[in-house]
């Protein structure tokens, strides 16, 4: 959710969260511990592909043991194994034992159960299925469909007014951004400079790369004209927020408070007013637009199948962007300077111009965007967001700019800089598998380094399981499962550069491997909740909300957070209420969709 504070009738944006933040309709409610001293098996409740490593965690209180785990197929023993122990974990609650229960070695087909037993009671664990391919099998058409019911119809959009101006578009089309939201957006928080995320640019790029690594697979599934035709739903909405000067309109807001009309504008999310700053950067959606139409173009030409514009007109739309940002972006961007932001998308988009047209001067510029992300790179392993050491860290796609990099790979043929940006990713990733190693850690969650943010100042820099509440936005925390899956998509597409391993899951190293299935594991199921983040799969889905408005198959909600006092966000908490809240944790967002989408293209390579 993005919007202005005033998009969900009867509350304001900000939730009275920090001490440094009171704007919240209602007081927040106490935090919402799970119940960890409850004996437990916490599992994906979906299911594992057969070569994917597969683990479940077991929790039992103090004074309760276990040694063993056993497989069943409906009563059938098929495998058995050793708990093992893990180091004391206390920081979402106390009183617990945790083990581990790897059967990574099971290849066995089928639908399945885990069963603990203790000296005191049975644990059973809910079912899940073993497949090949099991996520593109069992989820790949579900999350087409969540697209294909986003897709935004209001046919006022074919006449929307541009912010101070009194000149009308034709902005139809495109995707609703959330469950409650019928706005549509190119990006998130412009106006943070380092959280900016990628909206609705990213769902079209992402289908077709996901076509493009798996052809095969929709083919067979019958789904190719399906993905296509969102393909160029969304390429169709790009060309017409395309100006005539060569920059994307960013938003499209959906007015309630502030005005009576659907306006084209920006928006300043901390002094919650409406701004003429509606020329999308890089950063902004730009960089992502350029690299969907590209995308789109291609596809459309494999396929055969078009949209309202030619394919040829998608291409020649990309090239005007570019040449357009390349000479103005710094005139977009809110506070003057490029970023990491800029880097990536700007990267993606010159990344994927050279591939298809192999025109040098895009060549040139993808080598800019890597070496900028290449000195980025501390000797740790962690990016610099600017020039003022901020580390970077996102909600959404933190996973990005090793994406980035390994698509740049795929253009580069200097030896030199190929090598130069494999060391960036085998240092972000080495980082990585660090962070999650330093402390107790029995979910294998993703860790990140943060600064918190507090009256224009940083504080020390730390590390911590969630985003910090006290950031730029002072919001963009409510739910991480963009930035989860994300981490999956990197690891396993970095890791083929930089972690192979040919005969491991996902063709890198076992530690990678279970680190990016962790984070999957974590969406469907195995979280302290027990809760299954993909509406429609699993056994508990998110409740609804009427804050949360629309929960569609397929669709992915927001997910768990620190606790909402702690800007730090230390601690954990999920769905706390009151309803009017819970759009925090209960929303789906069309950008924990398509990073999942990647995560399960990559997944299933």
């Amino acid at each position: 959710m993005f919007t202005p504070a005033f998009s969900h009738s009867g509350k304001l944006m900000l939730l009275a969260m920090l001490v440094l933040v009171s704007a919240c309709s209602s007081k927040p409610q106490p935090s919402n511990p799970p119940n960890l001293a409850k004996a437990n098996i916490y599992i994906n409740q979906v299911a594992f592909d057969v070569q994917a490593p597969k683990q479940a965690v077991v929790a039992l209180p103090i004074g309760e043991t276990a040694s063993r785990f056993i497989v069943y197929q409906a009563s059938n023993i098929i495998f058995q194994g050793q708990l093992t122990a893990q180091p004391s974990f206390t920081e979402w609650g106390q009183g617990t034992h945790y083990y581990l229960a790897d059967f990574s070695s099971l290849k066995r087909r089928g639908e399945f159960h885990i069963v603990v037993n203790t000296q005191k009671q049975q644990l059973a664990s809910s079912t899940f299925i073993i497949k090949p391919n099991a996520y593109f099998a069992l989820t790949a058409k579900s999350i087409i469909n969540y697209f294909k019911a986003s897709r935004h119809t209001n046919p006022t959009d074919k006449s929307i007014r541009i912010n101070g101006t009194e000149r009308y578009i034709d902005v139809s089309g495109g995707w609703v951004v959330s469950g409650s939201d019928s706005g549509k957006y190119l990006n998130h928080f412009a106006d943070s400079n380092y959280l900016v995320a990628q909206q609705g640019a990213i769902v079209t790029w992402a289908l077709a790369k996901s076509y493009d690594s798996l052809p095969r697979l929709y083919d067979r599934k019958g789904l190719t004209v399906e993905l296509a035709e969102e393909v160029m739903w969304g390429a169709d909405y790009l060309h017409r927020t395309l100006a005539s000067a060569g920059y994307f309109y960013t938003n499209i807001f959906d007015q309630k408070g502030l005005a009576d009309e659907r306006l084209v504008t920006g928006y300043d999310t901390i002094n919650e007013k409406y701004t003429n700053n509606f020329q999308a950067a890089f950063r902004e959606g730009g960089g992502m637009a350029i690299a969907a139409l590209v995308r789109a173009h291609e596809l459309s030409n494999k396929t055969g199948v078009q949209g309202e514009f030619s394919a040829k007109q998608y291409l020649t739309d990309a090239e005007r962007a570019f040449a357009h940002l390349q000479k103005y972006n710094l005139h977009y961007v809110d506070n003057g300077k490029e970023n990491i932001i800029d880097d990536y998308t700007a990267l993606i988009a010159a990344t994927e111009l050279y591939r298809l047209t192999k025109k040098t001067k895009y060549l040139k510029a993808a080598r800019l965007r890597a070496r900028n992300l290449n000195n980025r790179m501390t000797s740790q392993g962690w990016f610099i967001s600017d020039d003022d050491d901020r580390p970077f860290y996102h909600g959404v796609e933190a996973g990005l700019p090793i994406i980035a990099l390994v698509e740049y790979l795929s253009i580069e043929r200097s030896r030199k800089l190929k090598n130069k940006t494999k060391r960036t990713i085998k240092l972000s990733l080495n980082y990585q598998l660090a962070l999650n190693s330093q402390v107790a850690n029995p979910f294998n969650l993703a860790r990140q380094t943060f600064k918190t943010y507090k009256d224009g100042q940083y504080a020390k820099q730390q590390e911590g399981f969630f985003m910090p509440h006290a950031n730029e936005t002072n919001d963009s925390w409510q739910g991480e499962n963009a930035r989860l899956a994300s981490l999956t998509a990197a690891a396993i597409w970095g890791g083929k550069v930089t972690h192979s391993d040919p005969r491991g899951a996902f063709a890198i190293n076992s530690e990678l491997a279970n680190f990016a299935q962790s984070q999957i594991d974590w969406l469907m199921g195995k979280n302290p909740y027990q809760v299954s983040m993909l509406y429609g799969f699993g056994v508990n889905n998110p409740p609804h909300a009427k804050s949360a408005g629309t929960m569609l198959n397929g669709g992915i909600s927001k997910g768990i957070t620190g606790t909402t006092l702690n800007p730090e966000g230390r601690g954990i908490t999920w769905a706390e209420g009151p309803d009017e809240n819970n759009w925090r944790w209960v929303e789906q967002g069309l950008q924990h969709a398509t990073w999942y989408l990647l995560a399960m293209t990559a997944m299933t390579e």
